[in-house]
């Protein structure tokens, strides 16, 4: 009966949906109070109803009711709680209801948050989050229904997928989500300002909140899922360029340049159309991302669904949102002037050509997932596109865009001085040299990939610390005084220079785990050493273990230098017999400097304790998870900023000038 009731609380948000649609959009173009203040009560009605479909999911799951074919092909009995839960998004049809949850909760969000917005543009942006709902809850119960029973219902259930069954696949795909359906109120808020034919300050501030918000999440469920990827599938890597990789990849690249963009329209009021735009593709790319994980079209190891049908739904979704609203932006953007202005050498310009080259990134990654489809469409011919496409074309647009980013935080608004802000970045540029210097005396590089990425990483990262130091005039005037500037300083520049240095530490880890790791395969067996990196590594035993629903085959290793004991490694192969399915589950010895990463293959030799052993030495590969999570921190002080917890500010109206004479009554 739950059950039912949850999809019937689906069919009721679907009609509330339309409800939200009609209202936010018929009453904001006729300015009519009642039907604007009915799309803000179906916003909040319609994430309650979706909230009661998901919990209703998420208990047939709990209770293991394998009468509900969602249930019975993606969880089992002996399964633990977590993955039990776990398991309600760990498949299309639920992580589609998770998907809708998220962007209800947002459209309700936007009418709880957002009374500062006048009264029109609201109830629009409402009513374009209504129209998004009403596409995907249509989508959810016509093509992909998880409320589905099942007769006769089954004893058990065929288990979640192995792989899935992991502390980061539980937390990943929630974040993920979130950061995809985040774009969606920079969206909204774009179409409703092109049906308004106005874009101003006030509209970047209203909109920047969102999209660090979403930006943050999307960051965070990259970083989880990169790490997820690094220690679960036991190949010793955290990025492949995967279709679906590159899903999630798109709209943060996106999402970045749009939250730069709105910064000019913010402080310079111009750059209006370009933004409007950026909010639109930022969306557009999501979409793009969902479509590529659900249609089918492109194969990957995490991708959710292969129906062809359902993908076909997904690209007109696409097609009716993104053309629709690309549509209307030809229509209706010649009306948004900007009335600002800027030297080709400011600030400004070198926002605008951080746009550019982000955008061009963005396009690359698109072309690189596509094309393969694309050319197999047109000359039945498969191709695939791998890392060195990526490595050869984003290489020289990175440096490119470091130097511009560098460029742009020295720079002031509206007119600079070139030469200026290069003597700025004197001290940046010769810390630069000597680290690259530095990584040559010291490791050996020969790969000019490798010196390009430090030279990178290490810029970005002092150009940050520069930019702080330059600001609080240290050295300049006594260091109390420059300690009081800093700590006068707005969290939203704090929030920016800590994403920055995010940047540059993660560009350093990728740098250090892709082209200074250490790798060996070898054949051991207790009682055998091996070497890596300086360190010993000697094979301790192995035995079999039976636990929860899976039969786990762990290794014992000894890590050890100059024979001084340094740590315990105990990597495992999983045996899931529901599934029939085998997982390597790696070993990690994380520091700060370095990772030790071991893992255990298949038996090897007459021996049958014999086993092939990988062994990786992982340079600055914490520093990429690092970095990822500092520009996390970064995007939610930002978001803590005081102008954006109240908005836009509004004006008051200037009161009537005091009568004059003697009879003025005095001011008190």
């Amino acid at each position: 009966m739950i059950i039912e009731l949850g999809h019937f609380a689906l069919i009721l948000a679907l009609l509330v949906a339309g409800v939200q649609t009609l209202s936010g959009i018929v009453g904001g173009h006729r300015a009519d109070r009642t039907l604007m203040g009915v799309s803000g009560f179906a916003a909040y009605a319609q994430v309650t109803l979706v909230i009661l479909a998901f919990l209703a999911l998420m208990h047939a799951y709990l209770t293991s009711d394998f009468s509900v074919r969602n249930v019975f092909e993606n969880s089992h009995s002996m399964k633990p709680i977590i993955y039990k839960i776990a398991g309600v998004w760990g498949n299309h049809e639920g992580s589609l209801i998770l998907w809708i949850l998220i962007l209800a909760a947002l459209g309700a969000a936007v009418a709880a948050f957002g009374r500062r917005i006048p009264e029109t543009l609201r109830a629009r942006v409402l009513g374009v989050q209504g129209l998004i709902g009403v596409c995907f809850l249509a989508f959810a119960l016509f093509t992909s229904n998880a409320f589905l029973r099942m007769d006769p219902v089954p004893l058990d259930g065929t288990d979640l997928n192995p792989l899935l069954q992991d502390a980061g696949l539980a937390y990943h795909p929630p974040f993920l989500y979130l950061g995809y359906v985040g774009f969606s109120v920079a969206f909204s808020f774009a179409v409703a300002a092109l049906l308004e034919g106005r874009v101003d300050p006030a509209w970047a501030r209203w909109v920047r909140p969102w999209t660090l918000l979403a930006w943050a999440a999307l960051t965070l469920g990259i970083a989880m899922g990169s790490w997820w990827a690094y220690y679960e599938l036991g190949w010793g890597g955290y990025w492949f360029w995967d279709p679906v990789e590159n899903a999630s990849l798109m709209p943060w690249l996106a999402g970045t340049a749009l939250l730069h963009s709105a910064i000019v329209v913010e402080k310079r009021d111009t750059l209006k159309l370009w933004t409007v735009l950026m909010a639109i593709i930022a969306f557009t790319t999501s979409l793009l991302g969902t479509f590529v994980v659900r249609s089918g079209v492109l194969t990957s190891v995490h991708a959710f669904a292969n129906d062809p049908s359902r993908g076909a739904l997904l690209l007109a979704i696409t097609i009716l949102l993104s053309g629709g609203a690309f549509t209307l932006f030809a229509l209706r953007g010649s009306a948004m002037r900007s009335s600002g202005s800027f030297a080709s050498v400011s600030r400004e310009s070198a926002l605008v050509l951080n746009n550019v080259i982000l955008c061009v990134i963005t396009f690359t990654v698109v072309l690189g997932t596509f094309w393969p489809l694309f050319r197999e469409v047109v000359t039945g011919e498969r191709i695939t596109v791998g890392p060195p496409y990526y490595t050869i074309v984003t290489t020289p647009l990175m440096i490119l865009l470091a130097i511009i980013m560098a460029a742009g935080i020295f720079l002031p608004w509206k007119r600079g001085d070139a030469k200026k802000a290069a003597g700025r970045l004197k001290a940046a540029g010769v810390g630069t040299v000597v680290a690259v210097i530095a990584g040559l005396y010291f490791s050996g590089i020969h790969n000019i990939l490798a010196v390009v990425g430090l030279a990178i990483g290490v810029f970005v990262i002092l150009i940050t610390f520069t930019d702080v130091a330059d600001r609080a005039k240290l050295f300049r005037i006594p260091l109390k005084t420059s300690l009081a500037r800093m700590l006068g300083f707005p969290r939203a520049f704090w929030g920016g220079s800590m994403a920055h240095l995010g940047v540059g530490f993660a560009i350093l880890g990728m740098v250090g785990t892709s082209l200074w790791v250490t790798e060996k395969q070898v054949v051991m067996t207790p009682g055998e050493t091996a070497e890596i990196a300086g360190l010993d590594i000697t094979f301790e035993d192995i035995g079999v273990y039976r636990i929860a629903n899976y039969e786990s085959e762990m290794a014992t290793f000894t890590l050890s230098k100059n024979g001084r004991k340094i740590a315990t490694m105990t990597p495992e192969k999983r045996w899931y017999p529901v599934a029939q399915q085998t997982t390597v589950e790696a070993d990690i010895l994380p520091r700060w400097a370095h990772d030790i990463y071991v893992a255990i293959g298949d038996q090897r030799g007459e021996d049958p304790r014999s086993r092939v052993v990988r062994l990786y030495h992982h340079p600055l590969v914490m520093w990429l998870w690092g970095g990822g999570v500092l520009m996390v921190f970064g995007g939610l002080v930002s978001l803590s900023d005081r102008r954006y917890r109240i908005g836009a500010p509004t004006r008051k109206k200037a009161a009537p000038a005091a009568p004059a004479g003697p009879e003025a009554v005095p001011a008190e």
